[in-house]
């Protein structure tokens, strides 16, 4: 007689959990899939998405805790890779990311498989730009115009989509 299965470690790993949108909707579907999972993401506002993600055990990264990061966090893509790098996967069987920005970059362990949902590029660091980072929604920034419009390719060469 066969002995069952052992049922597979899994680490699910999303960029951010701020609300929920498209990539939040396919999150919650493994989620709910894969109740026992540990989810991973750079940012987390908790009660800012479905029932169904709150429930699994979140890792957050350093950038939870840098000032403001909750409302103002895509001023930190620059360190993103970083952060992404620093998720500790070494005891999981199969890491599912499901990205549009940097984590479908992440760091698996050597014997564990990683199965990425990739999402639309980063319309805000691409074809966007102007929404996400005009004079009008973040005061002060067009006298650092040049800076903040490099902020995509310090995003790494993962994310090369114009």
């Amino acid at each position: 007689m066969n002995a069952p299965a052992a049922r597979p470690n899994i680490a699910l790993v999303h960029d951010w959990l701020t609300g929920m949108r498209g990539g939040e909707k396919v999150l919650e579907v493994l989620c709910e899939r894969f109740p026992d999972a540990e989810l991973f993401t750079l940012v987390h506002i908790r009660g800012s998405v479905a029932p169904a993600i709150e429930r699994l055990r979140t890792h957050t990264s350093f950038i939870q805790h840098l000032p403001f990061a909750k409302r103002f966090y895509r001023q930190y893509l620059p360190l993103f890779p970083i952060a992404v790098e620093q998720f500790d996967l070494d005891r999981f069987d199969l890491v599912i990311s499901t990205s549009h920005c940097s984590v479908k970059s992440v760091v698996r362990p050597g014997r564990a498989r990683h199965l990425c949902y990739c999402l639309t590029p980063m319309r805000y660091a691409w074809d966007q730009f102007d929404a996400y980072f005009g004079p009008e929604r973040i005061p002060g920034v067009a006298h650092r115009r040049e800076a903040v419009a490099e902020m995509p390719r310090a995003a790494g060469p993962h994310d090369r989509f114009h």
